[in-house]
């Protein structure tokens, strides 16, 4: 007969906060000494600004005078890249999990008496700061191309702030993903299988207007449209209040949802 071995209790609530942030800590210093890790994050999306500026910008002026959009293809493009950049984000939080879990890092948490959300919360408030760097970036880039803001200051620190609030409502999607595979390299994979749909069936990088009309439907509602037509409105000018409130509800209805489905998930192993 085999004695079982009781698993620690799981922290006070009072200690998840601390939990959380050690962890987070210990992801935003593996990024720092593992640079080709940032360094390859940035390289895709430094990709796509070159690519639809250089590449495909000209072929579409015609689309965006069409429907009233008065500046450069490249202020109507970044807003749809830091909404990609931070949804492309969501697959680093997907591979990091799996690999701890493939490591078996996770069952040396779990032996720990420690808050069982803090794990979830380290590894997605980490890429929240990572998302942030690469953001800042994108814009840095955006402006060497030509992209611009043209609504001022707080309206700009507004867009950023709500790009970065979806990424984190949608890495706990990721998270989910990186839990159940468990294999870094399926991970990387099926993660970029949600993403493309909703980003490129959006009004990221070019107007919905010009999509065919069975099309449109999906994407004037869906929420990567409705927080990239918020971030450029913020950018850009023009009205904000509903589209910053529906993605508002989007993200916010997104942790509701995935959060605590992320957790059960974590609990049972």
């Amino acid at each position: 007969m085999t004695a079982s071995v009781a698993r620690p209790a799981e922290a006070p609530r009072g200690n998840a906060v601390r939990d959380a942030a050690i962890l987070t800590k210990r992801n935003v210093l593996r990024l720092f000494r593992t640079p080709q890790l940032a360094v390859f994050s940035t390289i895709q999306p430094v990709m796509f600004v070159l690519l639809f500026v250089y590449v495909f910008g000209g072929a579409l002026k015609p689309a965006l005078r069409a429907q009233g959009f008065p500046y450069s293809y490249p202020s109507y493009l970044i807003p749809g890249i830091l909404v990609q950049t931070v949804l492309f984000g969501g697959g680093g939080t997907s591979v990091g999990l799996s690999e701890d879990f493939s490591k078996g890092i996770v069952d040396r948490f779990r032996s720990l008496p420690m808050a069982r959300s803090a794990v979830l919360m380290g590894r997605t408030l980490g890429d929240l700061v990572r998302n942030a760097f690469v953001v800042v970036l994108m814009l840095i880039v955006g402006s060497l191309v030509g992209f611009r803001f043209h609504n001022g200051f707080v309206p700009a620190v507004g867009a950023v702030w709500l790009a970065l609030f979806f990424g984190f409502a949608t890495s706990w999607i990721f998270a989910i993903m990186g839990m159940v595979l468990r294999d870094p390299e399926t991970a990387q994979v099926a993660s970029f299988l949600p993403m493309f749909p909703f980003v490129f069936a959006s009004s990221a990088f070019t107007p919905v207007g010009s999509m065919p009309g069975w099309l449109q439907a999906f994407a004037r509602n869906q929420p990567v449209t409705v927080t990239v037509n918020a971030i450029r409105n913020l950018t850009q000018g023009g009205p904000v209040a509903s589209d910053v409130w529906q993605s508002l509800g989007w993200s916010v209805a997104l942790l509701v949802v995935f959060v605590p489905l992320a957790v059960r998930r974590y609990r049972k192993g």
